[in-house]
């Protein structure tokens, strides 16, 4: 008589519902209003990043991570903004993007830029675009190790701007696609 009870109990696992419970587009039924949190955008979630290659093209430049676009904004001189551009690495397009003089209204603009690179990133890629709704309902965390409280979360504190345009341009393409 154990042999049903045995195979009841392993049915989940033989036929792969076992892993609805880790998926972050499915949860059980009886915690449908619970969801899911990726908490940093590293492993099969590291396409979330800015660094992720995905060339995006933003007031008439391309470049090869929104991390470039995002950098290279951060002035109007749009000889820097080509040389932001041909970088190799968003770590280098990043140091640079530190250096620049700062245009006047980038305190208010960096949001703006931010949420339209990121649009551009999900709209123009379409296999990033399936795996952004592929996260469901899931809270999209910035966790970082590198003090961010403003694009993420830092020990626990942080606005997650980053996060929540992933978010937004999540719901964009969801209401787009039915």
């Amino acid at each position: 008589m154990r042999a049903p009870i045995l195979l009841c109990a392993l049915f989940p696992f033989l036929f792969g519902a076992a892993s609805t419970a880790t998926s972050p587009t499915t949860t059980p039924a009886t915690t449908q209003s619970v969801s899911a949190k990726v908490a940093e955008f590293q492993g099969e979630y590291r396409f979330l990043s800015n660094f992720w290659p995905a060339e995006v093209t933003y007031q008439g430049i391309a470049y090869p991570t929104t991390e470039h676009a995002y950098q290279a904004s951060k002035t109007l001189d749009p000889e820097a903004r080509k040389r932001i551009a041909a970088l190799p690495t968003p770590a280098e397009a990043k140091a640079e993007g530190r250096k620049l003089k700062l245009r006047g209204d980038w305190e208010t603009a960096k949001f703006v830029v931010m949420e339209d690179v990121v649009r551009l990133k999900f709209t123009k890629h379409a296999d990033l675009r399936d795996k952004l709704l592929a996260t469901g309902d899931a809270l999209l965390e910035e966790g970082n190790t590198w003090g961010d409280r403003v694009w993420g979360v830092y020990q626990g504190q942080g606005e997650n701007r980053l996060g929540k345009i992933l978010m937004k341009v999540r719901d964009e393409l969801r209401t787009a696609s039915r």
